[in-house]
């Protein structure tokens, strides 16, 4: 192959990944547009907004917290990357915003989870007989000092909870003090590893799209760029 048939090659394939990295940022890049008009003026913007507890349509899941979802299951804030699941921002200060669990299952708290918590379901109400794992997150400050309910302290181990129960409320917590996310419930369903126990979270192979189990266009490759609500 020659010098110059390399180059071209090289440069089509540039051009071929720089447009689709383009692509898959464009939706959450939208959507970080509208978060900000949201955060500068709710009140201009509450058809935005979701309510815990609700149903939409004939989801088998409830909503489980107040805010507007500002990103969605595979969207992507930089190359490479694609986010496992929802970020839902409250729009209010640390520790006020209630989070619910969005269906009935048995929760668990390890004891090194700060912010965490992850409820087994042991049978997945669209697909009978899967176990899958509802697992929320960012539920503390930066400095660690958890908004996770007194019912549910570290080491907590299968407890069933009905859908609804107050787990506890959206904070800002990433790990790093100097260094916080925004204030929000971070949501994701995961998958079972077949041996009882859940699969690393971090990576959306093993997390599943909530479209369908919260009633509403959740998956960023169908929602380009829109601020999803159960009136879609």
């Amino acid at each position: 192959m020659s010098r110059r048939l390399v180059l071209s090659t090289l440069f089509v394939v540039a051009i071929v990944g720089g447009y689709l990295t383009y692509r898959s940022m464009r939706s959450s890049g939208a959507r970080s547009v509208q978060v900000m008009r949201w955060f500068r003026d709710s009140d201009s913007h509450a058809d935005w907004e979701i309510l815990q507890g609700t149903r939409c349509g004939d989801a088998p899941f409830i909503l489980p917290t107040d805010g507007i979802i500002g990103y969605l299951w595979d969207d992507s804030f930089r190359p490479g990357h694609r986010h496992q699941g929802l970020d839902i921002f409250g729009g209010k200060e640390l520790g006020e915003t209630p989070v619910i669990a969005a269906y009935e299952g048995y929760l668990r708290r390890l004891p090194d989870w700060t912010s965490s918590v992850i409820m087994r379901v042991p049978s997945d109400p669209l697909e009978p007989g899967r176990q899958i794992w509802l697992y929320y997150t960012h539920m503390a400050d930066a400095d660690g000092n958890s908004f996770i309910d007194d019912a549910f302290p570290r080491g907590t181990s299968e407890v069933l909870i009905p859908a609804g129960t107050l787990l506890g409320y959206q904070g800002n917590y990433s790990g790093d003090p100097f260094n916080p996310t925004g204030i929000h419930l971070h949501f994701s369903i995961v998958l079972d590893d077949g041996n009882g126990t859940f699969l690393n979270e971090l990576e959306i192979k093993n997390t599943l799209d909530p479209t369908p189990y919260l009633g509403m266009a959740l998956n960023a490759k169908v929602n380009q760029d829109g601020i999803p609500t159960c009136n879609e």
